[in-house]
């Protein structure tokens, strides 16, 4: 594809070329020809197999988990592309690590977000594409422009096939505080259904003690939105809780499927009905049990690449 002179060129890192995959064939691209291995010490290798210079392109990588090793391949790549001269660099991440990193929590830590924010823009990302920041605010930690898209839009179409005839008794519960806006968009859009909330306190991190319930779940098909599933530990502990206030069953959705640890051991053991993911961090086989459904939104992000090019408003992407 040639727009504005310039070729239209999709690499992978190693964490998401599946997703690559997909999001060039929705452009119908050849993929980028490049190697990212590890030389004998651990040290990541890129090579990059074919002429950059001049050309629009996009390094797609996801930082989970390993996630050091993710964020190293993902800025050698670009560093790679800068000096190869490329026209324009964008980093595609669809799920950005250390983005609960976001602020102090005591004293002496670090920011890790902006640490990672600023060494993307060091290596010579132009732009950076992701989806569901945890901190909506670590836009403001790029100096460089920064396109979020919105996850909630995408899974709008499955829920109301699911719940087609169950409109009426169904109720979204936003599983915290931070997850109110996240969840009213969902509820509004699957034609304005009740909103809960859970009252939760965190004593430690990936621990979370649900202490009351804002809303009335009783008798109730209950969807529960979140950006993150890690450990599974929150989730199941919230799952508990509205079933034990009477909730009929609980269909739960997470961006970011991290599933951490004992996380699909939780999940299979939950009362969750279903657990629906997107496909930001590829799903081992391992990982892929009967309760869990992917959704894909590589075509959402091939669909952002083509309106970056073309230079069209991405607003209809969030709505």
């Amino acid at each position: 594809m040639n727009l504005h002179g310039r070729d239209i060129k999709i690499f992978a890192a190693n964490a998401s070329k599946n997703f690559a995959k997909e999001m060039a064939n929705y452009l119908g691209l050849p993929m980028g020809k490049s190697e990212v291995k590890a030389f004998a010490d651990g040290e990541t290798s890129i090579s990059i197999l074919e002429s950059a210079r001049g050309s629009d392109v996009y390094v797609v990588q996801s930082t989970g988990s390993p996630v050091n090793e993710n964020v190293m391949e993902l800025l050698l790549m670009i560093d790679a592309f800068k000096r190869a001269s490329a026209g324009r660099i964008t980093a595609v991440i669809p799920y950005f690590g250390y983005a609960r990193q976001d602020r102090k929590s005591k004293s002496r830590e670090p920011i890790s977000a902006k640490l990672v924010a600023d060494l993307i823009t060091t290596a010579g990302a132009d732009r950076v594409l992701t989806m569901d920041l945890h901190s909506p605010q670590i836009q403001g930690f790029f100096n460089i422009p920064l396109d979020n898209l919105l996850g909630v839009p995408n899974v709008v179409p499955y829920f109301e096939k699911k719940f087609q005839d169950r409109m009426d008794n169904l109720v979204v519960v936003s599983p915290d505080v931070g997850s109110i806006t996240r969840s009213r968009a969902l509820a509004s859009r699957l034609n304005n259904v009740p909103l809960a909330i859970l009252d939760k306190r965190r004593p430690a991190p990936n621990i979370s003690e649900v202490m009351n319930i804002i809303g009335d779940v009783k008798d109730k098909h209950v969807v529960m939105y979140d950006d993150i599933i890690d450990t599974g530990g929150s989730l199941c502990n919230a799952v508990d809780e509205v079933v034990k206030y009477g909730a009929k069953s609980v269909t739960a959705c997470a961006t970011h499927a991290l599933l951490s640890q004992t996380a699909i051991e939780k999940i299979d053991n939950s009362k969750i009905e279903e657990l629906v993911v997107f496909d930001t961090i590829e799903l081992p086989e391992e990982k892929q049990i009967d309760k869990i459904k992917v959704i894909s939104v590589a075509p959402v992000f091939a669909e952002a690449v083509a309106r970056i090019y073309s230079d069209k408003p991405m607003s209809s992407l969030f709505y």
